[in-house]
């Protein structure tokens, strides 16, 4: 008997520790690769705690699995919309200690995740939409920041070269990039965003009138620049197998436009000759829609190992570490900041950021100018690329023509395609 109650004890000691080191260890989901790193340094960094990262294409949706074990911490995209937010719990007790503060970070970000009243999600990282250009083009410009689209649109015909009727330079056109007319219909408020019932056959709504308005006005804006439609795509057929970054940097073109993610992952001898100004109308630069927020699950199985790795992460010191460790990996070559952004703790992007991104020096973003993307669904990049950017692409063309290309028709047609 004795014999007995020994096993019996020793295999409770054994489970109890089991359990003990389960608990120690929290399970992490992300789309950003960068986490891997991350959840490395954080686990060597201490000897209490520790973090298994997996990465989804995903998390958002693979929260929904019901099948799937699931996570402690999820830092990702999407995970604002409706459907997703249901599993994470409040983190506001976060910032009643002495290491979490919410003035560390940009209001309007942290706001995004904030329902109820209640802090759910804290962002991690943005990116937002750069206009770029050849170095010697800067002292032409009229805001050392940011530039508009009149500005835009007056130096880019300006800048127009002609041989025989064919263009041969060109500053800029709309219709280059699909998510620079995207960028358009979010400066025009046409305001995309989730609806907030699931039971209509679309799961995203609009300002139907801003919409058309955007679409005129870039029509209008390659009429009068460009001549017409057509004179910008021979010109593009003829230049465009060339990188627009490398484009701009010959003098083929005057103006592209990309997010700070790509500018800041291009080769240093790009960046060194080219320059930038951020694209702003009334004081608003509208951040690109897939800004990575960090949450804790309700069920998750470790919160205290979760809140250890949330209270090691949003600390100054600890990114400036990060950003350090990405740049001795070599990392930072195709992945830039932190979680493939800008810092969302301001004193991180305004104060560090700069010291290894020099490019950054009198570039700073106007803080109280950025401005988040509405709340939109978890599959909405997909709805982005399939359905809203072809759209936008022919409306550029031939706005409103018979209304064949009608938006709601396309997404409704798309739905039930897709179902």
């Amino acid at each position: 008997m004795r014999n007995v109650k020994k096993i019996f004890i020793l295999s409770f000691l054994i489970l109890l520790a089991s359990c003990s080191s389960g608990n120690n260890t929290a399970i992490l989901w992300t789309d950003r690769p960068e986490f891997a790193l991350y959840s490395e340094l954080f686990n060597t960094s201490q000897d209490r705690y520790k973090i298994e990262t997996y990465y989804y294409d995903s998390p958002a949706e693979k929260l929904k699995d019901n099948n799937a074990r699931p996570p402690d911490i999820v830092a990702a995209s999407w995970l604002r919309s409706a459907s997703t937010r249901v599993f994470f719990k409040p983190l506001d007790r976060q910032f009643k200690g002495n290491t979490l503060h919410q003035n560390d970070f940009y209001p309007r970000i942290l706001a995004m995740g904030n329902i109820d009243g209640k802090q759910y999600l804290l962002p991690v990282s943005f990116n937002a939409p750069m206009v770029i250009f050849a170095g010697d083009m800067g002292r032409q410009l009229s805001n050392p920041f940011t530039i508009g689209f009149n500005e835009m649109k007056t130096l880019g015909k300006a800048y127009n070269t002609q041989t025989n009727g064919i263009y041969t330079r060109m500053g800029f056109s709309p219709s280059w990039d699909d998510n620079f007319l995207f960028i358009t219909t979010t400066l025009f408020n046409v305001s995309f965003r989730e609806t907030a019932s699931h039971g209509g056959e679309i799961p995203i709504i609009w300002d139907s009138v801003a919409l058309n308005r955007a679409m005129l006005f870039a029509h209008e804006w390659i009429r009068e620049a460009n001549t017409s439609i057509q004179a910008v795509e021979d010109f593009s057929f003829k230049y465009f197998y060339i990188p627009p970054a490398k484009l701009a940097l010959s003098g083929r073109v005057l103006f592209t436009c990309m997010d700070s993610r790509r500018f800041f992952t291009l080769a240093e001898e790009q960046q060194t000759h080219l320059d930038f100004r951020w694209l702003a109308e009334n004081n608003v630069i509208p951040l690109s829609e897939g800004s990575v927020y960090f949450g804790l699950t309700k069920k998750g199985k470790s919160p205290k190992a979760a809140e250890a790795f949330l209270r090691w992460f949003f600390n100054a010191d600890t990114q400036r570490y990060l950003l350090d460790r990405s740049r001795q990996n070599r990392i930072s070559e195709t992945s830039f900041g932190i979680g493939g952004g800008f810092s969302a703790m301001r004193p991180v992007t305004e104060q560090i950021f700069p010291q290894f991104y020099q490019g950054l020096l009198g570039h700073m973003p106007p803080g109280d100018f950025l401005s988040p993307a509405n709340i939109l669904p978890s599959n909405w990049i997909t709805l982005k690329e399939r359905v809203i950017l072809p759209y936008l692409h022919d409306q550029a063309k031939h706005p409103n023509q018979n209304e064949a290309g009608r938006l709601e028709q396309r997404l409704i047609d798309w739905q039930r395609v897709n179902r």
